[in-house]
């Protein structure tokens, strides 16, 4: 079965703040939308709407059929503790709750008394047998572990469907959210952020499998090449304009239909102002001549020359009418509101004095986590080198970087960190910003030398103001920690860039930034990323590929 969800006058927002109103959508079978926009725009929060996670301020969401399955991926992997692999994909997949509401619908058939509702108990069994099936649920447990193997998440891998999710990697982790969203039936799918730390493969499998899906996608994404290569439409939550758009077409015919209105949106705006600030001045001039007429008249003609003050008089008025006319043009004319700026991240890396000519340097370095093994692997990395590294989930990169750093004992060989080496980093779990203390807080401990004032200065450069400077780190969401994850790169001086996935979490209009940064940015850069175009569009003069602990130079 597949279904078509219709959301009509949609708004939604937080506490007494709209972020969107007056939304039409329409997501039918076959249908891929992306939405887009900057953080804050309210992309999670519409999909919570369209899931019927939560209620509208204004408008409806409906489905048909009523009990079409709908399912709703979050941005971030929960999870629970004590929770396995096996527990999460079925929590995820909705066969839990399926299950759940299939045993209590037949412990019910046991009571033969009508309820109170006037329901047969035997008329809820069967709803919910039949959801239980259209879930997946029946046959979950033989596809699971195929899916896992699949995804290099068997037991060769330490994975298995009883392994608890708290002890997997944050790859791993994106892994088993794709291995749910592959085994999930759902008949209209919403996914918010599903790229975050995939690796190639796993893009490519996520790509197949929207493209294959017969049921409609809603899906929120920030990756460039993932949008070109899956959506049919683009909706647009537009905050600056507080407006919302669907445009048709793919990804890259939108970003051309988008550029092509917003120029024809300020060309009739300087259009109009242009027009009415020539006739405010034609009718300013007419106003100071008809003033001096009269002063003129006043002043030459004598009281009793009837004649030059009877012309006098009908002149003034002339001027007053010219005057009377051209306010009514104004008047008339049709207000076109200004197209208000977008904020945008701008931002620069702070540099610190060169440091010394090699920067890290590792000699046979072997690596030992349980039973993973990174090396031996010789490498130099010298002052300046911008380096791209790629590679598989969990195939040591971020290990690689860790030693790199030297952050990783070694159980073989040896590792050294340059002098003068100052580092800036956006680890990928967004660890250097956490706890349960304010933003602020956390921020004015890491950067002694400003002031609380210039903190929150720079803080709000980055999107980040007062209700969020306050509240506590872990309170904030992924693209805000991630935002001043880069704030704090342009606070400090460094000479050693470390970015680990950085556009995970990160809007669109950040990301554009954050890669025109790193054009202007003249020391070692160490860039760990999935991210295709971030790849194509910056600069790097070597390639690490790191594949089962191997690190190979390109």
């Amino acid at each position: 079965m597949t279904g078509t969800l219709v959301a009509k006058g949609l708004a939604g927002g937080y506490a007494h703040r709209t972020l969107f109103d007056s939304l039409d959508l329409t997501v039918a079978p076959g249908d891929v939308i992306g939405v887009v926009g900057v953080n804050g725009a309210g992309k999670s929060t519409l999909l919570r709407l369209l899931a019927g996670i939560l209620r509208p301020q204004e408008g409806t969401v409906s489905l048909v059929p009523t009990d079409a399955f709908i399912g709703w991926l979050p941005q971030e992997h929960e999870r629970l503790a004590g929770e396995t692999v096996s527990a999460f994909i079925a929590r995820r997949t909705g066969c839990a709750e399926a299950t759940r509401e299939m045993d209590a619908a037949a412990s019910a058939l046991g009571d033969t008394s009508a309820r109170a509702d006037g329901q047969d108990p035997a008329d809820i069994y069967s709803a919910a047998l039949d959801r239980w099936l259209a879930s997946g649920a029946a046959d979950l447990d033989d596809r699971l572990p195929v899916v896992l193997a699949e995804l290099g998440l068997a037991l060769g891998s330490d994975v298995a469907g009883d392994a608890l999710m708290t002890s997997l990697s944050g790859g791993q982790a994106a892994r088993v959210g794709l291995a749910a969203l592959l085994l999930s039936r759902f008949d209209i799918v919403l996914l918010d952020e599903p790229t975050n730390d995939l690796d190639l493969d796993g893009l490519e499998r996520l790509e197949a499998f929207v493209r294959g899906l017969r049921g409609g996608v809603v899906l929120v994404s920030h990756d460039r090449e993932f949008l070109a290569r899956s959506v049919t439409r683009v909706l647009e939550l537009d905050l600056a304009q507080n407006a919302n758009r669907v445009f048709g077409g793919g990804y890259d015919s939108y970003l051309e239909e988008r550029e092509t209105a917003r120029r024809h949106k300020r060309e009739e705006f300087d259009e109009f102002a242009a027009k009415k600030a020539d006739l405010v001045g034609r009718a300013r001039t007419q106003r100071e001549w008809s003033s001096q007429g009269v002063r003129n008249a006043m002043k030459k003609a004598p009281d009793n020359d009837k004649i030059r003050r009877k012309a006098s008089a009908e002149s003034s008025e002339k001027q007053g009418q010219k005057v009377r006319q051209m306010e009514s043009r104004i008047a008339r004319m049709e207000e076109v509101e200004e197209p208000r700026k977008e904020w945008q991240l701008e931002f620069t890396i702070g540099a610190a004095p060169r440091s010394s000519a090699v920067v890290s340097t590792l000699s046979n370095v072997v690596v030992r986590q349980g039973g993973f093994v990174l090396g031996p692997v010789s490498l130099q990395v010298n002052a300046g080198e911008r380096i791209g590294i790629t590679g598989p989930n969990g195939a040591g990169k971020t290990t690689l970087l860790r030693a790199l750093l030297g952050r990783a004992t070694p159980t073989e060989g040896t590792a050294s960190l340059g002098a003068s080496v100052r580092i800036g980093e956006i680890d990928q779990a967004r660890t250097l910003l956490a706890g349960a203390e304010p933003l602020a807080v956390s921020f004015e401990e890491l950067v002694p030398d400003l002031s609380p004032a210039e903190v929150r200065t720079l803080l709000a450069k980055f999107g980040l103001k007062a209700d969020h400077v306050n509240r506590p780190v872990d309170e904030l969401s992924p693209g805000e920690r991630t935002r001043a994850g880069l704030a704090l790169l342009q606070a400090r001086g460094i000479n050693l860039l470390v970015l680990d996935e950085p556009t995970n979490h990160l809007d669109l209009a950040a990301i554009e930034q954050l890669e025109q940064a790193l054009e202007s940015y003249e020391g070692t850069l160490l860039l760990v990323t999935h991210d295709r175009r971030m790849l194509a569009n910056v600069h790097t003069d070597r390639h690490f590929f790191v594949e089962a602990g191997r690190v190979t130079e390109l």
